[in-house]
C-alpha cells in the first residue's frame, strides 16, 4: 500500500477526520537514522502523527513537532510540508527502553512550530503528558489550539527489525461541536481493535475512516501521498556556519582546516575546504561591519 492520507468530513462538517499509512517512509526514515527498534517505532508514531497535523496545513506551510525529554532518546523532530512531504530525526538513534514513555521520559515538553508564512513562525509548548506519542499531540491540539482531538498511532515490527505497518488517525470537533457525532466516535474508538491489526489485515486509510466514522454522516475528500522529502542545501549550510560567528569559524578553521557537515535529516554530507571555510569567515566579517 502507497504510503498517504485520507481526509473526511463528517456531522455536517462539524467533525474532521484523517487517516494515514506511513509504513515506507517510517522504514527509509529509520534506516537513514540508524535507529534501534524502540526509537523505530517511536520514530513511525511521530512521522504519523506529525503528517496528520501537516495534512490540515495550506500551501506553502509547514509543520514541526519536537518532543524532548529526560529519557535515553533526548530529542526527536518530525516535519512535514503543505503536500505531504516528511522527514525526522533523533538525537540518540542507538537508544534503548522497554516502552516509548521510558525511550522519551516522563519530564520534558512537546513544542510545535508551524511556518504560515508570515514574519515570525507560530510556536506553542506544552508539558510531555503521558509520553505517548498520539496522545501528547491529542493533547496539545486540544489544549493549546482548543481543537477537541483524538489521535491514534501505531507501529508493528517485523521479525527482521523492520516497520511491518505504521499509521495513525486524527479526529478532530469543529466548531459548533455535535457533541451526539462525537459521544458515537469516541464509543466507536473505544470499541476499536488495535490500530496495527487493522493495518495488518489490509485496512486502507479510508476503509479506516469508515470503521471510526460508522453511524455519523460523513463524505471522503481528497487523499495525498506522502513523501520524504529534506530542504537541506549547501547554501543553507553556509548560512548556518555564518550563524556561528566570524570567532567560531575561526576557531573551526585554526582546529580542523576543513570540514564535513551532516544533515540530521538525509544524512547528505557537505564537504568545506579550508580555503571555503576562509572564505565564509571573511563574508561573516562583513556582514558584522555592514
Amino acid at each position: 500500500m502507497t504510503d498517504h492520507i485520507a481526509r473526511a468530513m463528517a456531522a455536517k462538517g462539524k467533525i474532521r477526520a484523517l487517516a494515514c499509512v506511513t509504513t515506507k517512509l517510517a522504514n527509509d526514515i529509520s534506516f537513514l537514522q540508524g535507529a534501534s527498534p524502540a526509537v523505530t517505532v517511536a520514530l513511525g508514531r511521530a512521522i504519523s502523527g506529525v503528517a496528520l497535523m501537516g495534512s490540515i496545513l495550506k500551501q506553502g506551510q509547514r509543520l514541526a513537532i519536537k518532543f524532548e525529554g529526560n529519557g535515553p532518546m533526548q530529542k526527536l523532530i518530525a516535519e512535514a510540508d503543505w503536500d505531504g512531504a516528511l522527514r525526522a530525526t533523533v538525537a540518540v538513534p542507538e537508544a534503548l527502553a522497554e516502552s516509548i514513555p521510558a525511550l522519551l521520559g516522563k519530564a520534558g515538553f512537546l513544542t510545535v512550530t508551524k511556518d504560515l508564512g508570515l514574519k515570525e513562525p507560530y510556536s506553542g509548548m506544552v508539558q510531555l503528558a503521558s509520553s505517548e506519542i498520539g496522545e501528547d499531540l491529542a493533547y496539545y491540539l486540544t489544549d493549546s489550539e482548543q481543537v477537541p482531538s483524538a489521535m491514534g498511532v501505531g507501529v508493528s515490527l517485523a521479525d527482521d527489525g523492520q516497520i511491518a505497518v505504521s499509521g495513525g488517525f486524527l479526529i478532530q470537533s469543529l466548531p459548533p461541536s455535535d457533541e451526539a457525532a462525537v459521544d458515537q466516535i469516541m464509543k466507536t474508538i473505544s470499541k476499536l481493535p488495535p490500530l496495527t491489526t487493522l493495518l495488518k489485515g489490509g485496512t486502507t486509510p479510508q476503509q479506516l475512516l469508515d470503521i471510526l466514522l460508522e453511524g455519523v454522516g460523513h463524505h471522503p475528500l481528497e487523499s495525498t501521498d506522502l513523501l520524504f522529502r529534506c530542504g537541506c542545501s549547501r547554501e543553507k549550510v553556509e548560512r548556518a556556519l555564518l550563524s556561528l560567528g566570524k570567532a567560531e569559524l575561526e576557531r573551526m578553521i585554526e582546529e580542523q582546516g576543513d570540514a564535513s557537515v551532516t544533515c540530521e535529516f538525509c544524512k547528505q554530507q557537505y564537504r568545506f575546504e579550508r580555503s571555503e571555510f576562509e572564505t565564509l569567515s571573511r563574508s561573516e566579517q562583513g556582514v558584522a561591519t555592514s
